[in-house]
C-alpha cells in the first residue's frame, strides 16, 4: 500500500511510520515540518529494515490552507495513488478559555481540522478504495469527560469527528472509508508540553501498534465511526 502519515517527525506519528514501513512492504510517505527529525526517522527505519520503503517530505501543512496545489504536487512526485491517509499532525494548547487569544484558537482549528479536510480534498483524485484515518482525542468525543484548559483543542477535535462522519456518507459510493480514533492520553512530546510531569498510561510505541493495524484493516469493519481508544475510565 501507499501510505501517507502527517506529523511523522515525533511521538505517535514517528512510531506509527516506523511500524508501517518496517518489514511490511508498504511505501510510507512521512510528512512533517522538521526535516532533521524526518531524516532520523528514515535512518532508524532503514537500520531496522534495509528494504524499508519510506520517503520523507518536509512540509508545513498549514500552507495547504492557502496553497493546497503546491503540497499536492510534492506528494504526486512520490505517489500517483494513495491507499491510506493518516491525519496525525495536530496541535494542543492547555490554557483557560478566557486567556486564549483568537490567533491561538485559529491555529488550533487550522492544524486540527482545516489541514486534514483540505489535504483530503486535494488528494481525492489520487484515492480509490482508500482509508482516511484521523487521529482524534477523547476530548472531542461526545459525552466524554472534558478537562479545563482544553476547550479549543477539544472543539477542534470534535469538528474533525463530525467531518469524519459526514465524509463517510458523502463518499461511501466511491469506495472511500473514513474513520477516526479518539485517543486517550498517550506519552508523547505534545502531551508533555501541554501537561508537564503527567505520565500517560500508554507509550507512543504501544499506541502506534494499534493505530498501524487499524489503518491497514479498520476500513474492512468500520466506516464513519468515531472509536474511543482509552484505558482510563472516564
Amino acid at each position: 500500500m501507499n501510505i501517507i502519515i502527517t506529523g511523522a517527525s515525533r511521538g505517535l506519528g514517528y512510531e506509527t511510520a516506523l511500524q508501517l514501513a518496517c518489514g511490511t512492504g508498504h511505501h510510507v510517505l512521512a510528512i512533517a515540518r522538521n526535516k532533521d527529525h524526518l531524516e532520523t526517522l528514515c535512518t532508524t527505519c532503514r537500520e531496522k529494515d534495509p528494504a524499508a520503503r519510506i520517503t520523507a517530505l518536509p512540509l508545513d501543512l498549514l500552507h495547504i490552507t492557502g496553497k493546497p496545489g503546491e503540497a499536492v504536487q510534492k506528494i504526486k512526485q512520490v505517489f500517483t495513488q494513495v491507499d491510506v491517509l493518516i491525519h496525525n499532525a495536530g496541535s494542543m494548547l492547555n490554557r483557560p478559555f478566557e486567556e486564549t487569544g483568537y490567533e491561538e484558537s485559529l491555529e488550533l482549528f487550522q492544524t486540527n481540522f482545516f489541514v486534514p479536510a483540505l489535504l483530503t480534498k486535494a488528494l481525492l483524485p489520487l484515492m480509490k478504495n482508500a482509508h482516511v484515518l484521523s487521529i482524534g482525542s477523547m476530548g472531542g468525543f461526545q459525552g466524554s469527560v472534558k478537562f479545563p484548559g482544553l476547550s479549543y483543542y477539544s472543539a477542534s477535535k470534535g469538528a474533525l469527528a463530525v467531518w469524519t462522519e459526514c465524509m463517510a456518507e458523502e463518499y461511501k459510493n466511491r469506495g472511500l472509508r473514513f474513520n477516526m480514533l479518539a485517543l486517550g492520553a498517550v506519552q508523547t512530546e505534545m502531551l508533555q508540553e501541554a501537561f508537564p510531569g503527567y505520565q500517560a498510561p500508554l507509550s507512543a510505541g504501544e499506541m502506534a501498534s494499534f493505530v498501524a493495524g487499524f489503518a491497514l484493516n479498520g476500513h474492512r469493519f468500520f466506516n464513519g465511526k468515531i472509536l474511543p481508544v482509552s484505558v482510563t475510565t472516564p
